[in-house]
């Protein structure tokens, strides 16, 4: 039988409410495949709250010792797929319904593109 990977569910809590949530799995083999499902409840969240979610799950170890990622976000979750670019290298996004679909390469450092800062946000001059 062959070893399934890693499982991990990753919260972004307001106060004792959960706002948003991911399903990760990555694969046992070095520089494997991390997959991720992103979502947010409905309604109003707290700017920031979706681009913790990447945070959160890009900071993993197991998805920081992957070489690529494969993420599915809610259609028009701006915030995330925006994080999601800027957290990863060549960056591939499509429509499959009511998601979209990222196909991108992990960064060997993990970190936001130079001029990003940390909260996602362009710097203030």
């Amino acid at each position: 039988m062959t070893d399934p990977g890693t499982f991990r569910h990753v919260e972004i809590k307001d106060g004792n409410q959960t706002v948003a949530a991911a399903e990760v799995t990555t694969s046992p083999e070095a520089d494997g495949t991390a997959q991720a499902s992103l979502h947010a409840v409905s309604g109003h969240i707290a700017p920031g709250s979706r681009a913790s979610l990447v945070d959160a799950v890009m900071d993993l170890p197991e998805v920081q010792q992957s070489a690529r990622l494969k993420a599915a976000v809610p259609l028009g979750d701006t915030e995330s797929l925006w994080r999601l670019r800027e957290r990863t290298d060549d960056s591939v996004t499509r429509p499959a319904g009511s998601t979209a679909l990222v196909d991108a390469n992990i960064r060997p450092d993990g970190e936001p593109e130079s001029g990003q800062e940390p909260d996602g946000n362009p710097p203030v001059l």
